[in-house]
């Protein structure tokens, strides 16, 4: 059960009516996905939520009221009432769950100040409380609330929580025992007296991220596995999409009953048509909209009377068709969500699902694919009918597929979470044209690949926004796609067709255990062709091509590739094949075929006399589609070495160890964000060099001693201090950090050289303002930076400096957070990292030193979104160590983060 305080409401669209004391905490507001699947909408409670709220405590039972309020309480009296509804959002918080205009849930927190504190103090704890209908208990509303009541306690100053819970209110109890805090108890005459700390623990962060996976992926099963379907438009006209959509879902033999909506015809298809959805006598759990932009507030209205589950809309005119259209958009989703419901589309193809107890069809497609182990999201509708018949036609089975139009509310990621733990899916296709939410994309991508493959198109790499929805979309450098792709281990692709190469590989075959790849075929001409496409993806030949003769029969064809793979240095097998003239090849397909069956190494085929995939390769599984055990055919040696060369870093990838967001020694957060919090930032600014310094000491950051002078005299005493020898450098970035260097003198041994170097920089520069700085071992030169991208946040780049790095941009990227494995693998994805590793015999530098900067400098990143730009350079790593000798840092107004704190559904 979801217990304790009460609280009120207004409708999600009228905060701004009676104004509590404080000012209304609109980014409070949140949609959620209960544990059922099914959408609340929470928010502050407001005055004018009264009534609202003696409903909702009129609706408890007696048991439910006593358990809360430790007594009978039948009904709340007025001085009480203005007391829950009247809060200021900052000592006093509460917050509502709404379905509709309905209250469902409330949870409140009332600060505990010490007798005698002075008016306006901010309390350390608070005593939280909330409680749920009773036919809306058991749907996670209390462990939503409280991860609510938590975040906005902490960005009021409140520390801890306490909590006085009857000893026989079981669910009450649970709520806090699993919510992953370190929570104290207290038994005294029948009540436990709970307290913890609401500052995140690993525990909580593990416990919310597993609830809104489970929740969010409820809420695609509901649209995928409907008892019901409505189709909303449904016409007795074929060049409709209201009867393609109506016939489609007859076509597949959809299990459950299938109710056209149409006031103007008693049947569609011979099936008895309904004037409106209300009039259904059934319940509806999936309504398919097919009705024009400007219709569609009626139709919301029935559905939410009707209580439709969910909806798929195929129709265009909203935000695809301009400004009006997005105003239009975003108010059927906020209805939606407002009375529970999940939203594909607008705009959609519509969504699959090929399971025998299912067999949904409700798109634009008249022809699926057959069942399969593969699922699809793309976010493109107009793409979908392609794909859709590219699939079938390549032998591609689907598990189910989703696309998502303008992805108003169901999203990507939203398929992410349902595909982590749907049995049904193996491999997991996305096309993409924009991230709604990558920070999330990141976070779950990386756990979903770590056991299925994740392969993506993401388009409009090499041009502008391709449609509405995408121009309204924040850009996305395409290092920013690459870095995200790469930590996440996502496959990526840039055409449909390597999509489909890709996904028939890792559908049919194991991964390969390694790069070392066979060669078997039947012309040495062809073979050299495979062995030279695998070398130039970076695969290594296990051994010279075999080349079994034109005249080979296909038992000796199979015995030559049952030789190759029983190799131990084989970890993948290329098979191309020229039948000879008037021999067919359907004999060898099969001795392939029967071959492949045996083996656990992945062996892919080319067999030039056919385009596609002979069907003599494909081993049906069970339900009639390909399955492990089938050979892939590819059209040529180029596009077979490319996938299995694509599939091969994905299995290097996961077979590495996952990494760990581990925190360096010696890091002061919250000292670093009370230094932060003190500059009062509300424009963008660059941080003198104090403030640098004593920033990057919170995350024990050393720069190298230095000071700042004016004059030669001053400087030869800032050196004689320091200890010679020093550099000298001149102030302005604009000389300094220049690739010749012509702003900075090294080496600067004794008091005169100190003043030529004084003497020469004031002439280049016309200032006499100069450092002096202490000389650190001689090393390989770096450049460590947070960059700001307008999507993600902040991105660490890291590369060697120098002119040839600038011009061919031989940078590095990782989104953020990083873990110990990701920072590994920044110091050594740069083209000229080589050098920080003893190239041509040169002398290694310390790369683990270079490891733990990155994870200092992450943190900086993770803690601090107000930091918009920070470059330490030059870093110079050498085998003594790595020692920062330059840093710049800009603070500004925090972007908007769209995965952080309470769950909510962005």
């Amino acid at each position: 059960m979801d217990e304790q305080p009460s609280v009120d409401q207004p409708s999600a669209d009228q905060p701004s009516a009676d104004p509590p004391v404080a000012a209304y905490p609109r980014h409070w507001e949140a949609d959620i996905v209960a544990s059922d699947g099914g959408v609340v909408h929470l928010r502050p409670i407001l005055p004018s939520d009264g009534d609202a709220l003696l409903r909702f405590h009129a609706s408890l039972s007696e048991r439910t009221r006593y358990l809360r309020f430790f007594g009978p309480y039948p009904r709340i009296p007025p001085r009480d009432l203005e007391r829950f509804t009247t809060v200021d959002h900052h000592a006093r918080v509460a917050f509502v769950c709404l379905l509709g205009d309905e209250i469902i849930a409330v949870g409140r927190y009332e600060g505990l100040l010490p007798q005698g504190a002075p008016a306006g103090s901010v309390p350390e704890s608070a005593e939280v409380a909330f409680v749920a209908r009773d036919e809306h208990q058991g749907r996670g509303l209390g462990s939503i609330l409280l991860e609510h009541l938590a975040a906005a306690a902490r960005e009021n100053g409140v520390r801890r929580f306490e909590a006085e819970v009857l000893v026989e209110n079981h669910q009450m109890v649970r709520v806090f025992r699993q919510a992953g805090y370190q929570v104290s108890r207290a038994f005294a005459e029948g009540v436990l007296h709970l307290e913890f700390d609401v500052d995140p623990t690993e525990r909580s962060l593990v416990v919310r991220d597993s609830r809104e996976q489970r929740a969010e992926a409820r809420s695609v099963h509901n649209v995928l596995h409907p008892s019901s379907v409505a189709v909303i438009g449904a016409s007795t006209d074929p060049s409709k999409i209201g009867h393609a959509v109506l016939a489609n879902l007859l076509r597949g033999n959809f299990t459950g009953p299938v109710f056209p909506v149409n006031p103007d015809a008693r049947s569609v298809r011979g099936v008895r048509a309904y004037a409106s959805v209300t009039e259904i006598p059934d319940e509806v759990d999936l309504a398919v909209v097919a009705v024009p932009a400007a219709g569609i507030d009626d139709v919301m209205d029935s559905c939410l009377e009707k209580g439709v589950k969910a909806l798929v809309v195929v129709s265009a005119g909203f935000a695809d068709a301009g400004e009006g259209g997005t105003v239009a958009e975003r108010r059927l989703v906020s209805e939606a969500r407002s009375h529970g419901m999940r939203v594909v589309g607008p705009n959609a193809l519509g969504v699959v699902n090929t399971a025998p107890d299912v067999r949904l069809n409700a798109t634009l497609a008249p022809e699926v694919p057959a069942r399969g182990r593969v699922g699809f999201f793309s976010q493109s509708g107009a793409l979908g009918i392609a794909i859709l018949a590219a699939a079938k036609e390549r032998g591609l089975g689907l598990s189910t597929f989703v696309s998502a139009g303008n992805r108003a509310d169901v999203s990507g990621n939203d398929l992410l979470q349902y595909w982590q733990t749907d049995s049904g899916t193996d491999v997991v296709l996305l096309y993409l044209e924009t991230f709604g939410n990558p920070r999330k994309f990141a976070r779950l991508a990386r756990r979903l690949a770590r056991t299925k493959p994740i392969v993506a198109v993401k388009s409009g790499r090499h041009s502008g926004p391709t449609s509405a929805l995408a121009a309204s979309a924040a850009p996305i450098d395409d290092a920013s796609v690459r870095a995200l792709f790469e930590q996440a281990g996502v496959i990526r692709v840039d055409t449909l067709s390597e999509l489909f190469d890709t996904a028939l590989l890792l559908s049919t075959q194991p991964l390969p255990a390694g790069p070392r790849v066979a060669v078997v075929g039947n012309s040495s001409a062809l073979g050299l062709l495979v062995a030279d496409a695998l070398l130039d993806e970076g695969m290594e030949l296990a051994g010279k091509p075999v080349d079994v003769g034109a005249a080979a029969t296909p038992e000796e064809f199979a015995t030559a590739v049952g030789k190759a793979v029983a190799e131990e240095s084989t970890d993948a097998l290329v098979t191309v094949f020229v039948p000879p003239v008037a021999t067919p090849g359907a004999a060898y397909a099969r001795a392939l075929r029967e071959s492949a069956a045996e083996s656990a190494k992945p062996i892919v085929a080319v067999f030039l006399a056919a385009e596609g995939v002979p069907a003599e390769l494909a081993v049906p599984a069970g339900d009639g589609s390909p399955g492990h055990g089938s050979v892939p055919s590819y059209p040529s040696p180029e596009r077979a070495a490319a996938a299995l060369a694509r599939v091969s870093r994905y299995a290097r990838w996961r077979s590495r160890p996952m990494g760990e967001f581990v925190t360096p020694e010696g890091v002061d957060t919250e000292r670093a964000r009370s230094l932060v919090a003190a500059m009062g930032i509300t424009q963008r600014r660059s941080l003198t060099d104090a403030e640098i310094l004593d920033l990057l000491a919170c995350y024990g950051i050393p720069v190298a001693e230095f000071r700042q002078v004016g004059s030669a005299e001053s400087a030869v005493a800032a050196a004689t201090e320091l200890g010679y020898p020093v550099a000298v450098k001149a102030v302005g970035d604009r000389w300094r950090h220049r690739s010749d260097l012509v702003g900075v003198r090294l080496d600067v041994a004794g008091p005169a050289e100190v003043e030529r170097a004084h003497a020469d920089i004031a002439r280049l520069t016309g200032s006499t303002e100069v450092y002096v700085q202490r000389m650190v071992p001689r090393g390989v030169s770096c450049v460590l930076e947070i960059v700001d991208d307008p999507s993600f946040g902040s991105l660490l780049s890291f590369g060697l400096s120098g002119v040839a790095t600038e011009l061919l941009g031989d940078r590095a990227f990782r989104v953020v957070p990083v873990s110990d494995q990701d920072a590994a693998a920044l110091v050594r994805a740069p083209r000229a990292a080589p050098l920080l590793a003893g190239y041509r015999g040169a002398e290694p530098t310390r790369l683990d030193a270079l490891e733990e900067l990155v994870l200092r400098v992450g943190k900086i990143a993770e803690d601090l979104p107000e930091v918009r730009s920070l470059a330490l350079d030059p870093v110079l790593a050498s085998a003594e160590g790595v020692y920062v000798t330059g840093a710049r840092v800009a603070l500004g107004p925090p972007p908007t983060r769209d995965d952080g704190g309470p769950r909510r559904l962005r």
